[in-house]
């Protein structure tokens, strides 16, 4: 499979031979693309999407969890049936044995390197379904298999998505507060170089998170030229999922943390027009953040603040109490609560689905919370007496 033959996992040829002579029932089907095997196959599916690079590791990164199991059982892609795609599935919610499935990150052609950081939730797996049913889909059109056995789940996947009709996955509130104030309490007296810019830099990464609510990659991938002014307004310019081009309001809060984090850089506070320079930096002031090391110094923030919160006296009690859904927060969290709270604030659900760069309104939709909230509101109202 393209760029996926490293590592202890890796799908090679010798993994394949026993399967070799099982082969030529492909040629009978009138195979349409150029591969001999199931990971050439696949790795063909994938070419597709070499021009959108978070697209092909995540389709990657699925479609490569699908061949190893396959391979630990001795089976192919045109074996797959109902039966297997259950057990499949249940897989991805507790892949075992955990020390040959799970681990932490690591580069592809690391010993240690692992397909899972650990058991998928029905969202992720949710997810996983739907692009391995776009990528068998593809195969039935290249002649590589003949049905796809993924739309058997078809329902099933439809009375899962109608069990979580909301996104949950965020900071309510109370919370965000505590957590925003947290993350301003400036470094101990005497404190290094080092450490403000470490303070700065965490400041700059949350206050973008939250106030224009992007994908981790793009995030990392921001360069500051992307934002730009004109007549009057600033602009943040972004590539996002499946390589579209948007513009998003840029608030003042943003400009004004930029403006700071500039400033720490040594640097003008406000971007110029040519500048291609990335926005989040390493600690040298210089070179970019990769999406990997972002996801770990946004998870680790995340940790650390939940340990404060557990442990601060002056925490309100209804906070204190949620310092696990800090524990448990994950970078995405981070744009979840962003368009969840503009909702709140009252943003307009056609401009939330411009900021979120989603192509349907009814997954914005899902971030209403203000609606449901006044729902519950008016229900409550509804007595079994007039007694309060």
């Amino acid at each position: 499979m393209a760029d996926s033959e490293t590592g202890p996992h890796a799908i090679t040829a010798r993994d394949e031979a026993p399967l070799a002579a099982q082969q030529g029932e492909v040629a009978a089907r009138v195979s349409r693309i150029a591969a001999t095997t199931d990971a050439e196959a696949v790795g063909r599916w994938l070419e597709e999407y070499r021009a959108t690079p978070q697209t092909f590791r995540a389709y990657r990164k699925e479609s490569e969890r699908l061949l190893l199991w396959l391979a630990e059982r001795g089976m192919r892609l045109v074996d797959i049936d109902r039966q297997a795609l259950q057990a499949f599935e249940a897989f991805l919610a507790d892949p075992r044995p955990a020390s040959r499935w799970i681990g932490p990150p690591r580069g592809r052609t690391h010993p240690q390197w692992r397909p899972f950081r650990g058991p998928l939730s029905a969202a992720s797996r949710r997810q996983s379904l739907t692009i391995l049913q776009g990528l068998c889909s593809w195969l039935v059109e290249a002649g590589w298999i003949e049905h796809n056995p993924f739309r058997l789940m078809r329902d099933k996947r439809r009375r899962l998505d109608n069990r979580q009709p909301g996104i949950e996955r965020y900071l309510e509130r109370p919370l965000w507060h505590w957590f925003w104030g947290w993350l301003n309490r400036p470094p101990r007296e005497g404190a290094t170089p080092r450490e403000w810019r470490l303070w700065q830099r965490q400041r700059l990464v949350f206050g973008f998170g939250y106030l224009l609510a992007p994908r981790i990659r793009e995030m990392a991938d921001a360069r500051m030229a992307d934002f730009q002014h004109r007549e009057g307004q600033w602009w943040w310019q972004v590539v996002g999922k499946g390589g579209k081009l948007a513009r998003i309001p840029v608030p003042a809060d943003m400009m004004a943390l930029l403006g700071t984090w500039r400033e720490h850089l040594g640097l003008p506070a406000r971007p110029d027009a040519g500048e291609d320079a990335p926005v989040i930096r390493a600690l040298d002031g210089e070179r970019g953040v990769g999406d990997n090391q972002l996801y770990r110094l946004i998870k680790g923030t995340f940790a650390r603040a939940a340990e404060a919160l557990a442990a601060d006296p002056a925490a309100p009690e209804p906070v204190s109490r949620l310092a696990g859904r800090l524990a448990e927060a994950t970078p995405h969290w981070l744009r979840h609560t962003a368009i969840t709270h503009q909702a709140q604030a009252g943003v307009e659900l056609r401009y939330l689905a411009r900021t979120a760069r989603h192509a349907r309104l009814d997954t914005t939709a899902r971030y209403l919370h203000a609606e449901a909230e006044e729902w519950q509101r008016q229900i409550d109202a509804h007595r079994l007496s007039d007694t309060p």
